[in-house]
């Protein structure tokens, strides 16, 4: 066994302490940043991605993004160990992320795992039998450590080697972060903006699309969680749905994201926004979407007025005449 370690990094305090921690134990540290379509923090320049970035930067370390997609839509959909408060299947997800994490330490020639976890601080992953789930189902049993937490565990195996010096490891415990703040000051580390953990799945309203579209679809697809992110969502039918653009933004996002089955929609002469239907495509909801589209425009509500509609794939419009769906009706059909 070698003084080679994978840490995961995603850029918030206690992932960072535990690479300044690791690193000031002589360990060779490679850290892994891990994305996922409901990643609350992922922008291109700002969030837990570019933090891990600068955290790594920081150290003089080297990092490696790991993009979770398919699978992991798949794995949300179906989880062995069921979800959380709202959608979130912690430790379905952690799996996951430990197997990658495996498979890349044996590729880097490293010896073990750690991470910044902290018992006791979140109320499905970080729970003592779920850490003791996690670490079986992974197939790396002895071989992650929690170093802001490891005096509460029995000594993983690089600590029983000699690897890691146990004396120097911490005893952290629990949600309040006192114990992590006075550690960074400790460290000289100040700036951790992005807390780790930024998931869209623990969000109410967020997982509610998210529910709604695993119920109408066998196994949605990463397009189909990135519409998820983008405007107001409406259910036609279980296999068509529509979504309405709330600002020039999401006007553009929308329109990039369309598949090219897609349709798309907006009011001729007014300002007003893209709407996308999705699914399956019949013709009598066309003038039910029509009707949608109205209502967030700024055309007269009670007037028959033109709606210009395509399929992405196509380049030529149709045009129907309505007036704006009724806000009772419009309520039925939200999601």
């Amino acid at each position: 066994m070698n003084k080679k370690a994978i840490g995961l990094l995603s850029g918030g305090l206690d992932s960072t302490l535990a690479v300044g921690l690791m690193l000031d134990l002589g360990i060779e540290v490679i850290t892994l940043n891990f994305v996922s379509p409901f990643c609350t923090c992922t922008s291109k320049n700002a969030g837990c991605k570019s933090q891990a970035v600068k955290v790594a930067d920081r150290f003089g370390i080297k990092i490696r993004s790991v993009y979770m997609g398919q699978e992991y839509i798949s794995m949300v959909a179906n989880p062995k160990y069921g979800y959380g408060r709202n959608l979130n299947p912690c430790l379905d997800c952690r799996v996951m992320m430990f197997k990658k994490a495996k498979d890349i330490m044996m590729e880097e020639g490293a010896s073990f795992i750690f991470t910044g976890e902290v018992l006791g601080q979140r109320p499905m992953s970080q729970r003592r039998d779920a850490m003791n789930i996690i670490e079986r189902d992974s197939g790396l049993k002895g071989l992650i450590l929690r170093p802001l937490s490891a005096k509460h565990f029995e000594p993983t195996i690089p600590e029983k080697k000699g690897i890691v010096d146990r004396d120097r490891l911490l005893d952290l415990r629990g949600r309040s972060r006192k114990g992590q703040i006075k550690l960074a000051e400790d460290m000289g580390i100040n700036d951790y903006p992005c807390a780790s953990g930024g998931c869209l799945l623990t969000e109410y309203n967020f997982a509610k699309r998210m529910k709604d579209l695993i119920d109408n679809m066998k196994i949605p697809a990463v397009n189909d969680a990135k519409f998820l992110r983008v405007g107001r969502h409406f259910r036609i039918d279980k296999d068509c749905k529509v979504i309405v653009g709330r600002d020039s933004n999401e006007n553009e996002r929308l329109e990039r994201l369309a598949g090219s089955e897609d349709y798309l929609f907006a009011v001729e002469g007014y300002n007003g926004p893209v709407v996308v239907m999705r699914g399956t495509a019949k013709d009598e909801f066309i003038p039910i979407t029509s009707r949608i589209t109205v209502r967030y425009s700024d055309a007269p509500k009670d007037e028959n007025v033109p709606v210009n509609y395509k399929k992405k794939i196509d380049g030529s419009f149709y045009t129907v005449y309505v007036n704006a769906i009724e806000d009772e009706m419009l309520e039925k059909i939200r999601i």
